[in-house]
C-alpha cells in the first residue's frame, strides 16, 4: 500500500518558525553580551538552560502566549540576578509581551511587565555602586519602563488593526454575497416575468390550434372520413408542444423542477417528426453514460431545432438523426438529403444562432454544411472531460 507523505513542516510549524529563529537571536545576543559586559558574573550550564528555555517558550508564543510569557519572565529574572547581562535581558520578555497584547491578554502582559520591572529595579539597587546609585536606577527605570509601555501599546495596536482588517474583509464578503442574493433575486424575478408572457400569449395561442385542429378530427371522424395525415400531424404536434411549454413553464417557475427533455425522447421526437411526412432514421452508438443536464437538453434542442429546418426548408426528404455517446464527449448529428446546395449561399437564421450560441456555452462545436449533392449536415459535439 502506497502511503502519500506528509510535509516535513506543517502550516503551523511554518508560522511558529519566525519566532523560533527570533528566540534564538535573542538568546544568542543576551549571553553574547553577558560574556562581554566587564560586571557580569561566568555564565554556567544553567545559565544557558534557562537561555535554552527562553527560546522554546518564545517558539511557542504564537499558540500558548500566557504560559510562554510567564516562562520567558521568570527565566530572564533568573539569568538577570545570576548574570546580570544588563537591559538585554529585557527583549525576550519584551518580544512575549508584545505577542500576549497582541493576542488579547492584556491583564497578563500587564502584571509581567510590571513583575520584571520591579524585579530588576531591585537587582538593581542592590547591586548598584555606591558612588551614583539613584543616576544609574533611575536611567535604566526610564529606559525599560518607555520599552514596555511601548510593546505593551504596540500589541494592543497590532490587535485593534488585525480585528479592522478581519471587519473590513468581513463586510466586503458580506456585500458580495449581498449582490449575488440581489442578482439571484431579479433573475428569478425576470424568469417569472417571461412565464407569466409565455403562458399568457403562446400557451393560449397553441391550446386554440389543439382544440381546433381536435375539433376538425372529430367532425371528420362523425361524418364517416377519416381524418388526413396532415391534420393528425397538426394535432400531435400542438399537443407536443403543449407539453413542452408546460415543462418551460414549470423549469421558469421551480428551476430545480420540471421534467426536463432529453436525448432519451429522441424516438419520441422522431416518430413527431415523421407524423409531419418526413422520413427520419436513427442510429444510436456507444454506450450512455451520465450526461450532464445542460448536455442532454442541448444535444435534445439541436436535433430538435434541425429536424424543424429540415421539415421548414429541406422539401421532400429523409433525416437521419446520429447520436454517439463516448467518454470523452458527446456528438450530434442530423442530415437531409433535400434541397439545400452547396452554390446557394446559407443566411442563418434564429435556429441555427440559436443552436450554435447554446452549444458554445457548454465549451463545444456546430458545424453546418450543405452537401455538394444536395442536402444538409448539422453537427454538434460537447466534450465531456473539460472545463463547460
Amino acid at each position: 500500500m502506497l502511503h502519500r507523505r506528509r510535509p516535513f513542516y506543517s502550516a503551523t510549524m511554518r508560522r511558529d518558525l519566525p519566532y523560533a529563529l527570533g528566540g534564538l537571536v535573542l538568546g544568542i545576543l543576551l549571553l553574547g553580551n553577558a560574556v562581554l559586559t566587564p560586571d557580569a558574573a561566568p555564565v554556567e550550564v544553567l545559565d544557558v538552560a534557562l537561555v535554552l528555555a527562553t527560546v522554546v517558550a518564545l517558539a511557542a508564543c504564537r499558540r500558548y502566549p500566557v504560559v510562554a510569557l510567564g516562562v520567558v519572565t521568570v527565566a530572564m529574572l533568573a539569568v538577570h540576578v545570576r548574570v546580570h547581562p544588563g537591559v538585554s535581558a529585557a527583549f525576550p520578555v519584551l518580544c512575549a509581551v508584545y505577542v500576549s497584547a497582541w493576542q488579547g491578554h492584556r491583564s497578563a502582559a500587564a502584571v509581567a511587565s510590571l513583575a520584571f520591572l520591579g524585579s530588576f529595579l531591585a537587582r538593581d539597587i542592590s547591586m548598584a555602586p555606591a558612588g551614583r546609585p539613584g543616576q544609574l536606577v533611575a536611567e535604566r527605570t526610564a529606559l525599560l519602563l518607555g520599552w514596555f509601555v511601548a510593546a505593551n501599546v504596540a500589541g494592543l495596536v497590532a490587535r485593534q488593526r488585525r480585528a479592522y482588517l478581519e471587519q473590513v474583509e468581513q463586510r466586503a464578503i458580506e456585500a458580495e454575497r449581498t449582490r449575488e442574493e440581489m442578482a439571484l433575486r431579479r433573475a428569478g424575478e425576470e424568469r417569472l416575468r417571461i412565464a407569466r408572457d409565455l403562458h399568457d400569449s403562446l400557451t393560449h395561442s397553441i391550446s386554440v390550434i389543439k382544440v381546433q385542429a381536435g375539433i376538425a378530427v372529430h367532425l371528420a371522424r362523425k361524418h364517416g372520413e377519416e381524418p388526413s395525415a396532415t391534420l393528425l400531424a397538426i394535432q400531435e404536434a400542438s399537443g407536443a408542444a403543449m407539453r413542452e411549454l408546460r415543462t418551460t413553464l414549470d423549469v421558469l417557475r421551480t428551476p430545480t423542477d420540471g421534467d426536463r427533455v432529453g436525448l432519451a425522447r429522441v424516438d419520441e421526437l422522431a416518430e413527431r417528426t415523421r407524423a409531419v411526412g418526413v422520413p427520419v432514421q436513427v442510429t444510436v452508438t456507444g454506450q450512455r453514460g451520465d450526461l450532464p443536464d445542460e448536455v442532454d437538453q442541448a444535444g435534445y434542442r439541436v436535433i430538435q431545432e434541425a429536424l424543424t429546418n429540415v421539415a421548414r426548408h429541406a422539401g421532400p426528404a429523409t433525416a437521419h438523426i446520429q447520436v454517439e455517446y463516448a467518454p470523452a464527449g458527446l456528438t450530434v448529428a442530423v442530415t437531409d438529403d433535400g434541397q439545400a446546395s452547396p452554390a446557394e449561399p446559407l443566411t442563418p437564421g434564429v435556429g441555427l444562432r440559436g443552436m450554435r450560441e447554446r452549444v458554445s456555452a457548454l465549451g463545444g462545436t456546430l458545424r453546418t454544411a450543405a452537401h455538394d449533392d444536395h442536402g444538409f449536415t448539422v453537427r454538434a459535439t460537447f466534450p465531456l472531460d473539460g472545463p463547460r
